[in-house]
């Protein structure tokens, strides 16, 4: 699904992240500018140390930036409180990590229906969003299984489950193929396409040509800064 010109659903102005070093401050982020519209679905690129993970963990509220401003749905995040920051990001996130992130000792079920604990919900209403999302991904058989009885792809397809629960209007991805295999992963962003067309917006860090492929948009960074910002050959002309 195309982007809808209008308010964008992350605006950053001026961004900008240091981190205190033995050597004094180091600038992980140099005054980014970069807007993203409802729809799009956005891949992040760049080598190591570029700021790619930086910038995302800025864009998930997961750190906070040294300078300049970050609009997420409109609202300057600097300016909220800590606990209206944790109700936005809840309720407009989904985070998919490469390493799956799910709890061990927890089943399928359940580790979907985790962030509707935080959220208040009741079990019921948890047991049931987390079945409709295992069905979802194909994986509602594997409801009382523990991770470790489910392969990789699985597992991060229970992750992307977790991501929706609930109902996010965007998904941040870091490296979210970076532990499969090319077939699994051609499954994953199959998945991460369908939701994309459903009017999700996807932000993906990656670094490898073929998975940014399918977002519609590539953005690559290069010591803290953009240096590219174009469409996907394959999706229209660049920008």
């Amino acid at each position: 699904m195309a982007g809808t010109r209008g308010d964008p659903v992350i605006r950053v102005a001026g961004l900008g992240k240091s981190y205190r070093t033995a050597a004094g401050l180091f600038p992980a982020l140099k005054g980014v500018d970069l807007s993203i519209q409802p729809g799009e679905f956005v891949a992040i690129m760049g080598p190591s140390g570029s700021g790619k993970s930086t910038f995302m963990n800025l864009l998930g509220c997961l750190d906070t930036p040294s300078s300049g401003d970050y609009f997420l749905t409109g609202r300057n995040v600097a300016h909220l409180r800590n606990d209206e920051l944790a109700i936005l990001r809840n309720r407009t996130i989904g985070f998919v990590f490469q390493g799956f992130n799910l709890l061990p000792r927890m089943n399928l079920q359940d580790n979907v229906a985790l962030p509707l604990v935080y959220a208040g919900s009741d079990r019921e209403t948890r047991r049931a969003r987390a079945r409709t999302l295992l069905d979802r991904v194909g994986l509602a058989a594997y409801a009382d299984s523990l991770p470790s009885r489910i392969s990789g792809g699985q597992q991060q397809r229970v992750a992307i489950a977790r991501a929706l629960v609930n109902q996010p209007s965007l998904i941040l991805a870091d490296e979210p193929t970076g532990n499969l295999d090319s077939h699994t992963s051609e499954e994953i962003m199959a998945l991460f396409g369908e939701l994309n067309r459903e009017g999700i917006t996807i932000v993906l860090v990656t670094h490898e040509n073929d998975i940014a492929a399918h977002a519609g948009r590539q953005v690559r960074f290069l010591d803290g800064r953009i240096v590219s910002d174009m469409a996907t050959p394959a999706h229209g002309a660049a920008a």
